[in-house]
């Protein structure tokens, strides 16, 4: 999104006309700073956009180092641009100050001109984390950790580990969970603060941890092991490296932000699309995301168009029924799309057996069928009524064309659950992301199951049995 789009979006409720008028306000820098530490560091990122660039600048050079490098991680994507506003040595700063992650993530993602200024002009502790940090695939879990955390020594008594928390906590302030290792630096466990701030001075750091505290390892992927932290829910999770020795955690927050990003990129794939698209995205890249997709689902709607041409003689005998394919089509199409929905979510735990998948198939089949019979039903009296009114057909015509109509609804919708569910199974079961059976897939795979079905059924009942 633009900043002038931001402009026009933005509101002034809120605590936002609050700090536009601090920051404008003809007080001095002492006073605006300040004045600035009483409203959250979100809310101040919000109004950077209303600012134009002298007041940035002016605010830049107010505000601490810390308290900027706080505002900017809530900026997400425009903090390249206000970083590149500033001067080499202050950018350089404000990226050190921040979490290395979050700087990494910047840099990463940046194609400014001064990126290597600021890596250079960084001390080269805080170069090393971002650069380590930045190395990782985006695919793996290790990309979304944080390297803000706390380590004590096993061997530490309970007074001499407080010492160490209270000294480490000066630079690192994840402090909820400590994390334990043996004298060869190796990772241990984990000691929640509570437990180590009630802990008795005669009982040692290696007596109250927990041992079967859960981590992972840096180069698992982000989608094998996200159940695995969800389920633990703990504050946050150690990363190891190959040799069990901590590299960063991934806290609550990654989490969230993780688990989003996954469902974003798993409703995408549900699109058609290979990755999300945003709003300034460039058209031609989001032609070549989509393009491929909508020529395979072409020839594949061919092929459905070449079926209903194989049932003419159907049509031309029959020409009512074609007034009433769009429902077939639509229903068939949404219980297929229900299906998948659910399948996906179902198949997002990895430890389902095979006996459980055949219960999801089996179960999503039982629900279909269910939902079909009653709209068979329904459709059999509304539909035969319907043609008796408006086509002045006798009753035994109109009914049995509504019969044919109601057993196609009903055959399709079973054919579809099936489909909606078999097929992200096994494209699961060969390694294949199952979000790739996405809605546009099924739904031309759905009105292909109720075109064969309706004039299959057409053409059997009415044509062959009824002689119509």
């Amino acid at each position: 999104m633009s900043r002038e789009e931001k402009k026009t979006e933005m509101t002034a409720t809120g605590y936002e006309k609050e700090i536009l008028d601090v920051i404008r306000s003809k007080n001095s820098p002492r006073v605006i700073r300040d004045r600035l530490q009483d409203y959250h560091a979100n809310d101040i990122a919000t109004v950077l956009p209303e600012l134009d660039k002298r007041e940035r600048l002016s605010l830049y050079r107010i505000m601490r180092t810390e308290d900027l490098a706080e505002m900017l991680e809530y900026t997400d994507e425009d903090a390249e641009e206000y970083l590149n506003e500033m001067d080499p040595k202050k950018a350089s700063t404000v990226l050190e100050e921040m979490e290395p992650a979050t700087a990494a993530d910047i840099l990463k993602n940046s194609d400014s001109q001064q990126k290597r200024a600021w890596l250079e002009l960084m001390d080269p502790e805080s170069r090393e984390s971002i650069q380590v940090l930045a190395s990782y695939d985006e695919d793996t879990i290790a990309s979304r950790m944080t390297t803000n955390f706390v380590t004590l020594n096993c061997s530490l008594s309970i007074k001499e580990a407080m010492s160490s928390l209270i000294e480490q906590a000066a630079e690192n302030d994840n402090i909820s969970v400590i994390y334990v290792l043996d004298d060869d630096g190796v990772y241990y466990g984990a000691v929640d603060l509570k437990d180590l701030i009630i802990a008795r001075n005669g009982t040692s750091l290696e007596d109250i941890t927990a041992t079967a505290y859960p981590y992972v390892y840096a180069d698992e992927k982000i989608e094998d092991c996200l159940e695995k932290i969800k389920d633990y829910s703990e504050e946050s999770i150690p990363v190891l490296s190959d040799d069990n020795r901590i590299l960063g955690v991934i806290t609550s927050q990654d989490v969230v932000e993780v688990v989003d990003d996954e469902m974003g990129e798993d409703y995408a794939k549900l699109g058609g699309l290979s990755a999300e698209e945003d709003l300034e995205e460039p058209v031609k890249l989001s032609v070549r995301k989509r393009l491929p997709w909508l020529v395979l689902l072409m020839f594949m709607g061919i092929g459905v168009s070449t079926v209903v041409g194989l049932f003419e003689t159907v049509v031309q005998k029959l020409t009512l029924i074609m007034a009433f394919q769009s429902m077939i089509l639509d229903m068939s199409g949404n219980v297929g799309t229900q299906s998948l929905a659910v399948t996906i979510r179902v198949l997002m735990d990895e430890h389902l057996t095979g006996k459980e998948k055949l219960h999801l198939v089996g179960k999503e089949m039982t629900v279909g069928f269910s939902n079909g019979f009653i709209l068979c039903l329904v459709s059999f009296a509304a539909i035969g009524l319907y043609i008796m009114a408006a086509r002045h057909m006798p009753p035994t015509t109109a009914f049995a064309i509504s019969a044919c109509i109601g057993l196609s609804l009903l055959l399709a919708m079973l054919i579809s659950s099936f489909v909606g569910t078999a097929v992200p199974i096994f494209f699961n079961q060969v390694g294949v992301d199952p979000a790739v059976a996405s809605g546009p897939l099924i739904t031309t795979l759905t009105d292909l199951v109720g075109v064969v079905t309706y004039y299959g059924l057409s053409w059997i009942m009415l044509v062959n049995v009824l002689h119509m």
